[in-house]
């Protein structure tokens, strides 16, 4: 038997940033309004401030928090955010893939958290999250609470064509009879997924943390873009969070990941667009909106999505695209290409970096402590 034996100490370290300076070492205030001025306001923009504890969790017994191997990091930082460290668990490996979960120590009567995004490899990560609650149950936690940042097969969640499943939903009946008693999710593909659980369900937005970066960027003449009829309501809650018009383009599917650009809805002349969607994928669409958008008349292109999921050709093509910044969330963690457009380029016109990630370990660690005390999770809205 292979194994990876998880670590669980939550570390103190947080990375930093610090303002530009001018080659003489003085801050430069670029002109207002300009791309300059843009690029200048994104590297300093930041989220939301996180909103203080009413209460200490590492001093309640009851309370426990423990995490997969999908995305570590953001349970770790979500544990330095509500003062608990990751409970200590071992997740090993047969020679065939075969998942074995063990825990370290006592859930008995616990009220348990158990974060772990669905991202790839979904089936692996899936599997693995089923048997994690499977042994939480056996070990008589109090309750079981799923923090789901991404949650997969979230796109196949209606019969759109003739003998097809309905992923989502099965997804949802295997997590309630594993043992979960709750989940918590980040931007469901669609918001009728709740009721595919006949539990308890809270679905956060990574609205509020990406709204805030971009009115602290204060783009020129910006106009909000859904890249799909889809996607129009998230857009338009946007568009009103920073008080811009909205546009939609129309797109035409014609099979998994393929889609054809049709034409746009709205007036881009001279504006710069910011395209919202939930996951970025393929990348396909994105790159399709934005050459779209430029056809129509845009002079600048932004886009910003909660699941940077990044498959296949994504990022060769947001690479290679006019794309001006795509701003994500952690809620999976990014590939090893991918961390290399999150770095600005040394040279050329370019000035920012083609990728920007935000956390939103202050926004699930502020839903879980909510849930955790039964308190209202509605603030988180705004």
């Amino acid at each position: 038997m292979e194994a990876e034996t998880l670590t669980v100490t939550a570390e103190d370290k947080q990375p930093g940033s610090g303002p530009n300076a001018s080659r003489d070492g003085a801050p430069k205030e670029p002109e207002k309004g300009t791309p300059q001025d843009a690029a200048a306001r994104a590297k300093d923009a930041k989220p939301a401030p996180e909103r203080k504890r009413s209460r200490n969790l590492s001093e309640d017994k009851r309370f426990k928090l423990f995490s997969g191997t999908a995305n570590r990091p953001l349970t770790e930082e979500i544990g330095r955010h509500i003062g608990v460290p990751v409970g200590e668990a071992k997740i090993q490996r047969f020679a065939d893939g075969e998942v074995y979960f063990q825990l370290l120590e006592n859930v008995r009567g616990v009220d348990v958290f158990v974060v772990q995004p669905t991202c790839y490899p979904v089936d692996q990560h899936l599997v693995e999250l089923l048997v994690m609650i499977d042994a939480l149950k056996r070990a008589s936690a109090a309750r079981i609470t799923v923090v789901v940042p991404y949650y997969g097969y979230a796109r196949q969640d209606r019969k759109d064509r003739p003998r097809v499943a309905i992923s989502a939903k099965l997804i949802a009946d295997l997590l309630t009879t594993a043992g979960a008693n709750r989940a918590l999710f980040v931007d469901l593909h669609a918001a009728q997924i709740q009721g595919f659980f006949n539990i308890p369900v809270d679905h956060l937005f990574a609205s509020p943390v990406l709204v805030s970066y971009f009115r602290e960027l204060n783009l020129p003449n910006l106009t909000v873009v859904s890249p799909d009829a889809g996607g129009v309501e998230r857009a338009r809650f946007f568009a009103q969070k920073v008080g811009a018009p909205l546009a939609i383009v129309d797109k035409r599917r014609t099979d998994i990941n393929i889609s054809e650009v049709m034409n746009v809805i709205g007036d881009v002349t001279g504006k710069t667009c910011l395209i919202i969607d939930d996951i970025v994928d393929t990348a396909g669409t994105l790159v399709k909106t934005v050459d779209a958008l430029y056809a129509a008349g845009a002079a600048t292109v932004y886009a910003c999505a909660s699941h940077a999921v990044l498959s296949g050709p994504a990022i060769d093509r947001i690479a290679n695209s006019r794309l001006e910044q795509l701003v994500v969330t952690n809620t999976v963690p990014l590939r090893e290409a991918a961390q290399k457009l999150t770095v600005p380029p040394s040279d050329g016109p370019q000035k920012l970096p083609k990728i920007k990630v935000l956390t939103i370990a202050g926004l699930l660690g502020a839903a879980i402590e909510s849930i955790h005390m039964e308190t209202s999770v509605s603030t988180l809205f705004s």
